[in-house]
């Protein structure tokens, strides 16, 4: 944040253009942080705090939740309010919140924050809304992994931040690399449908990928393309034997979806082909309510896509409860800093 210039004026709103040039519709690093994502009417307020002499007035503000879940995206907070003399406090990362509850506590001169407000409830919510989502699927899941497999569904500008969050909640890999790498992983992930369509035959896929992966890359080979799943699942175990660390199962809704009954016949089939040490991954519009039926039919992971990324964010509200040390508060809400021993100066 140091020595980077914020936005200052309506003015300077109005002279700004567009590059013609712009590749993306998604901000910038730098725009983010120049204030270029604002709401407009934290500029008039600069505006207006300024001609009063009233920019710097100290003030405490909190934020807290629309409805329960897991907090994430504390630390691009911490960032984005990094160099503005701003003091935080906050929930844990991770950490469980309930309804109305205060996850962050801001105290400083106005003008050093407030037009930072749209962009830091905006990370809070999105990222503690995809928490939250995962949490619920990895609760289902027990000790069965889950992967987050969401990044198609969202624009690839929030698809880390997305698959980082999922982390957070509790999801244990990701498929996108940079969501992967913000968390301290490695991505995770098996091969395409696409690789399978081109060379025409899951097994000759199945034997290049057990010969041409890093030897501590676990194969796991998408048995759905051309045949049955059963008799697919068979085929590529006898060939790679020891060397199979799993199979996927994607089946489309077009052929009835990933059933329970499904994982219920390949898993007897692997066990009695004595392939038992053979795991399934299912993927394919997994919700945390099929994820139960398909753990008890015998699924070993689920790669979960559009029920995190989908997932609503959750409401945000930052309001300012101190005024020069005086407690303020709008009608309806009780004045003052509200007693939170949960929060942490991060």
């Amino acid at each position: 944040m140091k020595n980077i210039k914020t936005v200052q004026g309506l003015k300077e709103v109005a002279d700004y253009r567009v590059s013609a040039d712009r590749r993306l519709f998604s901000a910038s690093e730098e725009e983010i942080c120049q204030g270029w994502t604002t709401d407009i009417y934290f500029v008039k307020t600069r505006e207006i705090l300024r001609a009063m002499g009233l920019a710097d007035t100290p003030v405490v503000a909190e934020v807290f939740a629309g409805r329960a879940g897991i907090l994430a995206g504390v630390p691009e907070v911490k960032k984005l309010l990094a160099g503005t003399g701003a003091q935080i406090w906050a929930l844990p990362e991770g950490e469980s919140f309930c309804e109305k509850e205060v996850v962050m506590r801001i105290a400083g001169p106005y003008d050093s924050f407030g037009l930072y407000e749209t962009a830091l409830l905006g990370i809070l919510a999105s990222s503690s809304g995809w928490a939250t989502a995962a949490r619920r699927c990895k609760e289902m899941a027990g000790e069965k992994r889950v992967v987050c497999f969401g990044a198609r569904h969202v624009h690839p500008a929030v698809a880390p931040v997305m698959e980082r969050a999922a982390i957070i909640g509790g999801a244990d890999g990701a498929s996108c690399i940079l969501g992967a790498k913000l968390a301290g992983q490695e991505p995770t992930g098996t091969v395409p449908h696409a690789v399978i369509l081109i060379v025409g035959d899951t097994l000759q896929v199945a034997r290049v990928y057990q010969q041409i992966m890093p030897v501590d890359a676990p194969v796991v080979v998408l048995v759905d393309t051309f045949k049955d799943e059963a008799e697919e699942t068979l085929r590529v175990a006898a060939e790679l034997k020891e060397k199979l660390h799993a199979i996927r199962l994607d089946t489309p809704n077009e052929r009835g979806g990933v059933t329970p009954a499904l994982v219920r016949e390949i898993r007897a089939r692997l066990d009695q082909a004595g392939f038992s040490h053979v795991q399934i991954l299912v993927s394919g519009g997994i919700t945390p309510e099929r994820i139960a039926a398909l753990r008890e039919a015998g699924a070993d992971a689920f790669g979960v896509g559009s029920y995190i990324s989908a997932a609503p964010p959750i409401d945000m509200t930052m309001d300012i409860k101190e005024v020069n040390g005086r407690p303020v508060a709008k009608r309806g809400r009780i004045p003052g800093i509200t007693p939170t021993p949960r929060l942490r100066m991060i």
